[in-house]
């Protein structure tokens, strides 16, 4: 039996005093532990943003939304069943077979939404978005309720008058105040007065209520009555869209290859990662593209295992030599150097790996390294994923793997004879 594994185990470790062979070999398993510590910890803490940026946009975009994909509006007919779960869920007339028959889906609601021109007491005019909404069931799709700050969630009708929700931030940039009215005039209603020589029709609201939301992006949306909004932006019996939620988020994938078989190609369906694509493919980019660099710390290590194992084939010329004389094959040299690659992967891996993942444990536990008193969160988000710890692990014992090749085939060409001829 050929005991190619023992040999490569006495070359890398079996030294009675310190070489510089040595010295390099601790060097490199020295290098690929922290190249792949720091791997899986920046990894996390992209994770750990990724999930902190999604959780903060679900607060305002649904799981799944479901949108004419032929114009801006769809006919819309409210009826009303529960799903396997018994939720009662809202549907358009037509996606009625569909829907009901999926079990992830929480809550579904119509929205219309659009750009309408908001005028404050003929000086202060602001372009915003419109949302139109039935505040009886929004609260199973966000928790806008839960976030009002002043006045109270309230859009109904009081003295012939509607009300509207409006952001803080763009109350105060208004220097408006609740129980105060605004005007509302679209774009479809300037469309209108300008093509039939007519003046606009414009639509009073009073604030009812301000609400905060931690906002990513800017822009948010000015809250009103479904039906009134469908006035607003004369969509007659019609909705932009159907906000869906989902019992989990993770499902939408999934969720939206079902509705999509359901509800044929008449609806556009987008999931939550659709809805912010730019935004999450730029989280994502940056994330691989931190891995790319640091792998350069590996490949570094990486060098340095091409050297020392150059140097131990250099060394042991001639016990090349003898263990070819004995039987050994050149394909049985080859790997016994390949196996010292492999060793100083693992050693590497085994020791980067648990000390990135001890690392990434003790901020996600005990949150070690602060972030500034103005961000949204105190300490550097952690989130540990198994596949990008298998992906790092797997990418470092690959690269010791194809160090150890260039040796490993110097060896399996060294000629017996010559090498015991001049040792």
């Amino acid at each position: 039996m050929k005991t190619t594994g023992f040999i490569a185990r006495r070359y890398l470790f079996s030294k009675k005093h310190i070489s510089l062979i040595s010295t390099l070999t601790i060097i490199s398993i020295t290098g690929v532990t922290i190249g792949t510590a720091l791997l899986i910890v920046v990894l996390s803490v992209f994770n750990g943003f990724f999930e902190v940026i999604k959780d903060i946009l679900l607060t305002n975009d649904p799981d799944i939304r479901i949108e004419s994909a032929e114009g801006k509006a769809f006919r819309y007919q409210q009826q009303v069943q529960g799903n396997e779960d018994g939720n009662m869920i809202n549907y358009t007339e037509g996606m009625m077979p569909g829907l009901d028959e999926i079990p992830e889906v929480r809550a579904a609601e119509p929205f219309v939404t659009g750009k309408a021109l908001l005028v404050y007491k003929q000086r202060r005019n602001r372009v915003v978005t419109i949302k139109g909404i039935q505040p009886a069931n929004y609260k199973e799709l966000n928790n806008l309720e839960e976030s009002i700050t002043s006045g109270a969630f309230d859009l109904g009708v009081q003295d012939r008058m509607p009300g509207l929700l409006m952001s803080e931030q763009l109350m105060n940039e208004l220097g408006v105040q609740v129980g105060e009215r605004i005007v509302l005039l679209s774009a479809e209603g300037m469309r209108k007065s300008l093509t039939q020589f007519s003046l606009p029709r414009t639509y009073q609201f009073e604030i009812r209520g301000g609400y905060s939301l931690t906002q990513i992006i800017d822009d948010a949306p000015v809250y009103v009555d479904l039906e009134a909004g469908q006035r607003l932006f004369d969509f007659r019996n019609t909705v932009s869209g159907i906000d869906v939620r989902l019992t989990d988020s993770d499902l939408a994938a999934a969720v939206k290859d079902t509705m999509h078989s359901k509800l044929g190609d008449n609806y556009k369906i987008s999931t939550w990662y659709d809805l912010q694509r730019p935004l999450y493919d730029v989280m994502y980019l940056e994330k691989w593209g931190s891995y790319i660099i640091l792998m350069i710390i590996v490949i570094v290590a990486v060098l340095n295992i091409i050297g020392s194992l150059t140097m131990i084939v250099i060394q042991k010329n001639r016990d090349i030599g003898v263990l070819l004389t004995m039987g050994y094959t050149p394909s049985d040299i080859k790997k016994i150097f390949v196996k010292q690659g492999l060793y100083i992967g693992l050693i590497g891996c085994v020791l980067g790996g648990g000390l990135g993942l001890l690392i990434s444990w003790l901020q996600q536990t005990y949150g070690l390294i602060k972030l500034s008193s103005a961000f949204i969160i105190s300490a550097y988000p952690v989130s540990i994923e198994v596949l990008d710890v298998s992906i790092v692990l797997a990418g470092s014992l690959l690269l010791c793997l194809a160090a150890s090749w260039y040796p490993a085939k110097r060896a399996a060409l060294v000629e017996p004879a010559d090498a015991v001829r001049f040792e």
